[in-house]
């Protein structure tokens, strides 16, 4: 792992203690479970309803999940349970990020669903968005789910420093990889990729790139007017209803 790699590709923030289930109105359960290494790590369990749909969320690569609860909040309201869980280094959980030990965290969060919790792989529904895309892509790869749902994603490390900074090699300089484009053909469930039409740090380009790498059945779906953070909130009513449909297809399947 490059040290460059803590300052251009991971920016966590640590935690804050607040009465977060109290300010978000949701109920959110604490959790502490363990990376497929061991590392501790922290996530929020809500529950809706036993039989609903359960998304696990693969955050993307700045905040922790506090900055994820408007985000969550409307999920939880679409009827959808969710696990939203902090990588390693991020929010409480401990570590240092890296890009494996990433994939270890989420192998963890997996695992947590399926074995403590008993949640089939049936009901889960994969969640990435930009960094976490390509973290969900990996454990598609590596863990049975019901669908894979990409937002913001790109194909890689590599794609997205030439696309900054005109071409040159600076992702040789990184030890970060994230070669989300390679695991793509090997993935059959199905996939919805979303990504919004004026991103300026993931182009819409570069989204249509995954979404040409993958294998069928998937969809694309382009928010007009959405940048890289905002997708949910432009999207608005039609972004999720999307989510709806996608969600209630794949578990009929």
């Amino acid at each position: 792992m490059s040290l460059l790699d803590q300052f251009f590709v991971y920016h966590p923030d640590p935690w804050k203690d607040q009465d977060w289930k109290a300010r978000s109105g949701l109920p959110l359960e604490d959790v502490w479970f363990t990376a497929a290494d061991g590392t501790k790590l922290f996530g929020w369990y809500v529950e809706n309803r036993a039989t609903a749909a359960m998304i696990l969320w693969c955050h993307g690569n700045a905040g922790n999940i506090i900055n994820r609860l408007e985000n969550l909040r409307e999920l939880y309201r679409l009827g959808l349970s969710v696990f939203l869980f902090d990588y390693r280094g991020y929010g409480r959980s401990q570590g240092r990020p890296s890009e494996e030990g990433l994939y270890q965290d989420s192998f963890g969060a997996h695992d947590y669903l399926t074995r403590t919790r008993m949640i089939r792989p049936e009901r889960i529904v994969l969640f990435g968005r930009s960094l976490g895309a390509a973290v969900a892509g990996e454990l598609a790869a590596q863990k049975p789910a019901a669908g894979l749902i990409l937002e913001s994603a790109f194909p890689s490390i590599e794609a997205v420093a030439k696309f900054h900074y005109g071409g040159l090699p600076v992702h040789w300089l990184l030890g970060a990889d994230f070669k989300l484009i390679d695991r793509l053909p090997q993935l059959s469930l199905p996939k919805l990729i979303i990504h919004g039409d004026k991103d300026d740090i993931i182009p819409l380009e570069l989204g249509r790139q995954v979404f040409e790498a993958a294998v069928p059945p998937k969809f694309f779906y382009v928010i007009e007017g959405a940048d890289h953070n905002n997708t949910y909130q432009v999207g608005g009513a039609a972004y999720f209803r999307r989510w709806a449909e996608f969600i209630q297809a794949v578990l009929q399947s």
